[in-house]
């Protein structure tokens, strides 16, 4: 049984809130306040209280927070704190909220973060087109160092570096961000055979957390486990910022409980589709989940298991919307000219796969395609799907498996 709609804001409390991003209006509204008491307990029992409450990544993954730190913890080595803030999906544009209206949010969970890990330096890893947004985070940095929130004087020290990216989508992923921020080249690196393993910068082990992630820690530290888990699902308690995008009356980023019903959703919050128009279908959680069709919407909850079982995906809740007069031909084509923009070329499935998916689609577009080239879009994208270091790939391939497993009807009158 979905949710009900209950509109809880824990990260987003203050996003309406006049000149939120400067440090005394932050303070006359909550922010720091939570730091005495997270230093008042051990760092082994805010580990503890993370996993306690289920807190999941909040990028696209949706690995268990508590873990991804006990990980860190149990390695030797110069801890270190990264904040992976390369929010370069389409349809994903939730994590520039905090970091635009409440920076003073994150900063304060860095800095429980890093107490809990036994860390005192953290990367805050931007996208470089967010220009404005990394001028008011470092100005919200400036302003906690001043303050001794950070630095020295602080009654924890951690020192904040904020990196500016350079356009490439594949550093959103964890290993390739930590080769750009050593100085190399933005290439995935191979996984362990171990689950238990945390990141590694310079060799040194290394959290990389989402910008939602972090910034829910404080909410957790003033409310404990079990307040986080008054909302969402057993499985996904808490809230994620839902972004709307696409052919929606009321576009935006709003915070919701996980396990609401996506139909309600989209007509309570989004306003319903734009002009009148019947819904054909939603791309659940940025560009890279598989698309669900109009008439499944009304089963979905917006919860990770769920859109599992529709051989979908969460990712990170960024639900783009398309209405009935949408091409899925034009929409693949989209799509798949940026995975073939944004490959980073290290894996042959990856570089060739994306590149000949846009050129087979180009003749769909053209009205020139046969079925045969159908059958080659298929036979690529099994192609792609599990034979790559990184995610990208398979994401790419799920996204044309998705499409075609719905609407492959469309393809079919572009071969006619």
């Amino acid at each position: 049984m979905a949710n009900k709609i209950i509109r809880q804001k824990i990260v987003s409390k203050n996003f309406e809130i006049p000149n939120s991003h400067k440090i005394d209006v932050a303070l006359q509204n909550g922010r720091y306040s939570t730091l005495d008491k997270a230093f008042s307990k051990d760092p082994q029992e805010l580990i503890e209280m993370v996993k306690q409450s289920g807190l999941r990544g909040k990028g696209g993954g949706g690995a268990a927070t508590g873990n991804k730190w006990q990980f860190v913890t149990n390695k030797d080595g110069t801890k270190y704190v990264v904040v992976n803030a390369d929010e370069s999906e389409p349809g994903t544009f939730k994590d520039r909220q905090i970091m635009e209206f409440d920076p003073h949010l994150l900063i304060e969970g860095i800095i429980t973060t890093c107490y809990a890990l036994g860390s005192h330096v953290s990367y805050i890893y931007i996208r470089g087109e967010y220009e404005e947004i990394t001028e008011v985070l470092q100005g919200a940095i400036d302003e906690a160092y001043e303050r001794n929130y950070l630095g020295d004087n602080a009654k924890y020290k951690v020192d904040i570096t904020v990196h500016r990216g350079a356009g490439a989508y594949i550093c959103g992923e964890k290993s390739a961000l930590l080769e750009s921020l050593e100085g190399n080249r933005g290439n995935p690196r191979l996984k362990p055979h171990s689950k238990t393993e945390p990141e590694w910068y310079f060799d040194q082990p290394t959290l990389v957390n989402n910008v939602e992630t972090i910034a829910t820690i404080p909410f957790i530290v003033e409310n404990g486990a079990e307040g986080y888990r008054k909302f969402g699902t057993e499985k996904a308690p808490g809230t994620l910022l839902f972004a709307i995008s696409g052919q929606i009356n009321n576009p935006g980023v709003y915070e919701e409980q996980f396990g609401v019903n996506m139909l309600e959703f989209l007509e309570t919050i989004g306003g319903g589709v734009k002009n009148g128009k019947k819904l054909k279908a939603v791309i659940p959680g940025g560009a890279s989940t598989p698309i669900i069709p109009a008439h499944q919407i009304k089963d979905v909850t917006l919860d990770y298991e769920c859109l599992w079982g529709f051989n979908s995906e969460l990712g990170t809740g960024g639900m783009i919307v398309l209405d009935e007069d949408v091409c899925m031909v034009k929409t693949l084509k989209n799509l798949m000219r940026f995975y073939n923009h944004e490959s980073c070329g290290q894996c042959t499935p990856c570089r060739e796969g994306t590149s000949w998916s846009e050129k087979i689609l180009d003749r769909f577009m053209n009205k020139t395609a046969t079925l045969k080239d159908l059958e080659t879009l298929k036979s690529v994208s099994t192609i792609m799907n599990g034979k790559t270091v990184c995610v990208f790939a398979p994401a790419a391939s799920g996204v044309i498996d998705g499409i075609l497993r719905h609407f492959e009807s469309e393809f079919l009158e572009c071969i006619k």
